[in-house]
């Protein structure tokens, strides 16, 4: 541990001396009528609450979908089957500030369906405050789309272009544009976009059944946002759009217990042959209405908000045929015609009003004092096939305080939130052809959330910190949701649990960090009631199931650690002397992680993660990024044990910039060598043990582009982001905070 922390330190030392220089001797622009002062982004930001990934400026990662992007981030695994976790912790996902209450493959559609080059920057929120929502579980990943906007009117378009070439060649676009204009009384922007994908699945299911799919999806969106200066005041008008609507065509084949066509009580073992047809549409649409009170002291601030979210979606499978040939004895059965498998639909409204207040308090070497309140209301209903059959409601009440201050060489916070939860409703289910009605298993209580954190300042960026925060994770809306919304063939039946209860975890932390870069740390969160999805095999039949556990721990060890390449061939005290820029030279950043599951009645193993990004500047000052993610298998992941690594890729990206860098190309290849799959077999309390195998058309090579139309008035400002923004910045301008 001592060489480690000394590795770390000398490391950090390169990099705060090269940073400090940099941002000492800024780019200075002259210009005829005005100067224009440039910063450049840092690729990643460490803070003591979060870890940011900017995305605008890393063309590995903007290229593509949103999905794809995130694959690529450093301690971030995603799978299919568990969602997504960030070095160890559970991630509530929300999207400029507010949480988009689903999960699994909902989520992924979701994400999928997203540009990459529509992200500004990604913020995963490991220790979330009193001010954040104490359900935001373990961490918090926020995507953040916004722009910022340019007085007199500008515009940037982002392009991209990929395919794929498996058992047939497939394409994948994306467009967006961005305008940004002001005048004398109001500023506004607007962000529009399309993705075009088509994609294949392949999948096995215990060899009980083996599907192909092919995959088209449409996804659209549109940001807008109005800003009022009224004196030292705002006000924020915030609409956003998202609309996907997809298509799958799938062809499967295999083993399963079917009803007798000419008796359909009597039930036989059968070969089934089928192909079926679904589509997905869903809507979501944000309204977010946000005062900014100001006063003089610059640190002090009130801001009102009131946010109203609708989200419908719509879920339909169609059997084209199916044709079975029954075993013991052999029978061929009559082609089974066209019918309707699935009919289903879900209507999710989200209101909520909260208020923030902050100001400076004289206590120790100074300090400030944060509090505020929420209140918000859910709507969730379900339908399939003309019967509602979920109805759920959720009335949340909310207040927090939370004190920072400093100490010589200590940073403290100390604060608590108080949430009220008022949760019920009713289900309806058939049992034996006859519907039931049932009440849900009421949540009404009265919870407490405090948090704590020290942070002792080593030296100048270099720190030690120590954090403990109480949490509650309410299940999302795709896991309570009785409807399936995903492929069913004749064997599988996949649904949710209306009757989950929510997890309440507590979370511990202890990190060094060094220059942002640099950090070594470990985290333990304890949960009980945690959500786990199951799989598990009955005879020939598969369900798919929503379950809680009781209780488990979720211990994770990582570290991260920049190489520059020029360590290997220079002196220190000469690399001390020199005056670089982060993004101008050969570096890799080495991340690794130890994660282990620890679960009562599973003998769990733990698992690595290894993520390597290495760049490197070739002659024209083109930019080569190359990455690479492996997870060792043989681990066990919740209630699943991965018999190959779920992440195993290499990614290639070549960088170029023109025109006074307004046009920047890249081209690029992922998952060169077609490595990325996942291989799981189930661990279910009971039943019986599945083994699942998922390959999506990973292998894709493609171009992007990203132009800045420049504005012809070279005196044009920035303007702050109005595009639905997400917290409390330093400017004293306030963003969108997750509710």
């Amino acid at each position: 541990m001592k060489k480690a922390i000394i590795a770390l330190s000398l490391l950090g030392s390169i990099f705060s001396f090269a940073q400090e220089k940099t941002n000492n001797q800024a780019t200075k622009e002259k210009q005829i009528e005005g100067v224009t002062i440039t910063k450049t982004k840092k690729a990643v930001e460490q803070k003591a609450d979060r870890t940011i990934f900017d995305f605008s400026e890393q063309p590995q990662l903007n290229n593509g979908n949103v999905l794809e992007g995130i694959k690529k981030l450093p301690g971030l695994v995603s799978t299919d089957i568990a969602g997504m976790m960030y070095q160890g912790k559970v991630l509530d996902v929300y999207l400029n500030g507010r949480p988009l209450n689903i999960t699994s493959n909902e989520l992924n559609s979701f994400l999928e369906g997203m540009p990459a080059n529509s992200v500004d920057r990604i913020e995963v929120i490991t220790q979330p405050g009193a001010e954040f929502p104490a359900t935001s579980g373990g961490a918090i990943m926020n995507i953040i789309t916004n722009k910022n906007a340019n007085k007199y009117l500008t515009a940037t378009y982002s392009g991209n272009y990929s395919f794929t070439n498996y058992d047939k060649f497939r394409s994948r676009t994306s467009n967006s544009l961005n305008l940004n204009a002001r005048n004398k009384i109001f500023g506004w922007q607007l962000n529009v976009g399309q993705n075009y994908r088509e994609s294949m699945l392949n999948s096995n299911q215990d060899n009980l059944m083996l599907s192909n799919t092919d995959r088209v999806g449409r996804g659209y969106f549109a940001k807008s946002g109005l800003t009022f200066d009224l004196g030292q005041d705002r006000l924020l008008l915030n609409y956003d759009i998202y609309h996907n609507n997809n298509d799958n065509y799938t062809s499967s084949n295999g083993l399963a217990d079917l009803p007798y066509y000419l008796n359909p009580n009597i039930i036989r073992e059968g070969k089934f042959s089928s192909f079926d047809a679904a589509h997905t549409d869903n809507l979501r649409q944000e309204a977010v209405v946000t005062y900014q009170k100001r006063f003089t002291e610059k640190s002090q601030k009130l801001d009102f908000q009131f946010g109203f979210t609708k989200s419908d979606s719509k879920f339909i499978q169609d059997n084209i045929f199916t044709d079975v040939v029954y075993t013991n004895p052999v029978e061929n059965s009559p082609t089974i015609p066209f019918s309707n498998k699935l009919n289903n639909k879900s209507d999710m409204e989200i209101a909520n009003f909260k208020v923030d207040y902050s100001q400076p308090l004289k206590i120790l070497d100074g300090g400030k004092v944060s509090l505020g309140g929420l209140y918000e209301h859910q709507n969730f209903d379900t339908e399939s096939k003309g019967i509602t059959n979920l109805e759920y409601t959720r009335q949340t009440t909310a207040t927090y305080l939370e004190f920072q201050a400093k100490l010589k060489k200590f940073d403290f916070i100390l604060g608590t939130r108080a949430e009220n939860y008022d949760i019920s409703g009713v289900t309806r289910y058939y049992n034996n052809k006859n519907l039931i009605e049932a009440d849900l298993l009421p949540f009404n209580k009265f919870k407490l959330f405090p948090n704590a954190s020290v942070q002792y300042n080593l030296m100048n960026q270099v720190y030690v910190a120590a954090n403990y925060n109480k949490k509650i994770n309410l299940p999302s809306i795709s896991a309570l949701n009785p409807n399936n919304t995903t492929f069913q063939g004749p064997n599988t039946q996949v649904t949710g649990n209306p009757n989950l209860q929510p997890t309440i975890f507590d979370n511990y932390e202890i990190k060094i960090s060094a220059f942002d870069y640099a950090f070594i740390g470990y985290s333990v969160s304890s949960a009980k009631n945690q959500v786990a999805q199951i799989i598990r095999k009955d005879g020939k039949n598969l369900f798919n199931e929503q379950i809680n556990i009781s209780e488990m721990k979720i211990h994770n060890f990582n570290v991260g650690l920049p190489v520059p390449f020029m360590i290997f061939s220079k002196p220190l005290s000469e690399i001390m002397k020199f005056n670089f820029n982060p993004d101008k030279i050969n570096f890799m950043y080495i991340y690794a992680g130890y994660q282990k599951h620890d679960i009562d009645n599973l003998n769990n193993k733990g698992f690595w993660i290894l993520n390597l990004m290495t760049q490197i500047i070739l002659p024209k000052e083109i930019k080569l990024t190359a990455n690479y993610s492996y997870l060792t298998p043989k681990a066990g992941y919740f209630y699943f044990t991965a018999e190959k690594p779920f992440n195993n890729s290499v990614d290639l990206t070549l960088t170029k910039k023109f025109m006074d860098n307004r046009l920047t190309v890249s081209v690029f290849a992922n998952d060169i060598f077609n490595g990325q799959l996942m291989q799981v077999r189930s661990n279910p309390p009971s039943g019986e043990t599945v083994m699942l195998r998922t390959k999506y058309d990973s292998r894709n090579f493609g171009l992007s582009v990203n132009y800045k139309i420049p504005t012809k008035n070279k005196l044009a400002k920035e303007d702050a982001n109005i595009l639905n923004q997400t917290k409390k910045d330093e400017n004293g301008g306030v963003m969108q905070q997750g509710q």
